[in-house]
């Protein structure tokens, strides 16, 4: 039998972010879900439960991608968009909501017929959209600086919450009623009160940059940032803004998100990687893995009740987009 050299094997086992795979028994690859008509860079993601069906934010692409998760296949697509970044599909309404960096239009489709149904113009560089449920209230930021409160019932926009900065990922903590958002252009975080529409903290950050992903751990009263500046993953007190860890993170990253069932953070990087922190006793995280993905992949879905993970692939080296489901193992 040929034998194959150490340095070979080496390689091998190391992933294209230069970091020794780890901990590749958390997930397993369940199916690769071909995007042929995509081209560019992928923004968000958003699931529809009911139908099991994931809409991809195809910003190079200028569309939305209805993924069939059960049938594994592209059995739609939204086009004529202008740089689509933020989607979010609300349950009640069975509506799409769709967020266009290029012309500032938040619209609004039928998820069924796929009809327009309302557009909201929100000025320019339309971008991250939450939805709270609980008060049919939709949250969008968009321009140099500014929050849209949209009502989910009327198409209406009620209320404009202006910031200093475009911000990136917004987070709702239903329970306390607050709004977290990271400004990574002003290296800050701001804290909204949602019932008043108004900003009642800043957090300034010293020596890391580019917070653009979040992740809120309510039970734990934490609030979870990934910075891309150094690489590093930063758990804060939701109260007081403290700084409680940090830990070194994959590079480019895009997408974080706290899976509460097994107190664990999923972390999805440009550079090429999948990270995922284990909480500890002292709400810190510590690492558990690193498993290897295709570069550039760097926005992600996390969906607890099915249990997947899944990460939006751009297309590279001859090979189509695509959006790799993941298992969660238990």
């Amino acid at each position: 039998m040929k034998t194959i050299p150490f340095f070979i094997l080496l390689y091998c086992c190391i992933s294209c972010n230069g970091q020794p795979p780890l901990g590749t028994d958390h997930l397993t690859l369940e199916k690769s879900i071909e995007m042929p008509e995509v081209s560019g860079r992928i923004d968000h993601l958003t699931i529809n439960l009911k139908d099991n069906l994931v809409y991809v934010a195809a910003l190079g692409s200028n569309t939305v991608e209805v993924v069939d998760l059960n049938r594994g296949k592209v059995i739609h697509s939204i086009k004529g968009l202008d740089e689509p970044q933020g989607v979010c599909y609300l349950p009640v309404q069975n509506e799409l909501v769709v967020a266009n960096g290029g012309n500032g239009n938040c619209m609004f489709y039928n998820a069924v017929t796929y009809a327009t149904i309302a557009t909201v113009h929100l000025g320019s560089d339309a971008d991250n959209v939450r939805y709270d449920a609980g008060n049919k209230k939709i949250y969008v930021g968009y321009g140099s600086g500014g929050i849209a409160v949209i009502d989910a019932a009327t198409h209406q926009q009620t209320a404009n919450i202006p910031l200093p900065v475009h911000p990136e990922s917004l987070q709702i903590d239903e329970k306390n009623k607050l709004l977290f958002v990271n400004l990574p252009d002003n290296n800050s975080v701001a804290v909204i009160d949602m019932p008043t529409a108004k900003v009642i903290h800043t957090w300034k950050i010293d020596s890391l940059k580019a917070n653009f992903p979040m992740a809120l751990d309510t039970a734990g009263n934490s609030v979870i940032i990934g910075y891309r500046n150094p690489p590093m993953l930063v758990s804060y007190n939701a109260t007081t803004g403290k700084e409680r860890s940090r830990t070194a993170l994959i590079g480019d990253v895009d997408d974080v998100f706290y899976y509460e069932p097994k107190q664990e953070i999923f972390a999805s990087g440009g550079d090429g990687a999948i990270n995922i922190f284990k909480k500890a006793s002292n709400s810190g995280f510590t690492r558990i893995a690193n498993i290897p993905t295709r570069s550039g992949a760097r926005t992600s879905l996390l969906i607890p009740s099915l249990q997947r993970f899944v990460v939006a692939e751009r297309p590279s080296g001859g090979k189509y987009a695509a959006l790799a489901v993941y298992k969660i193992n238990d």
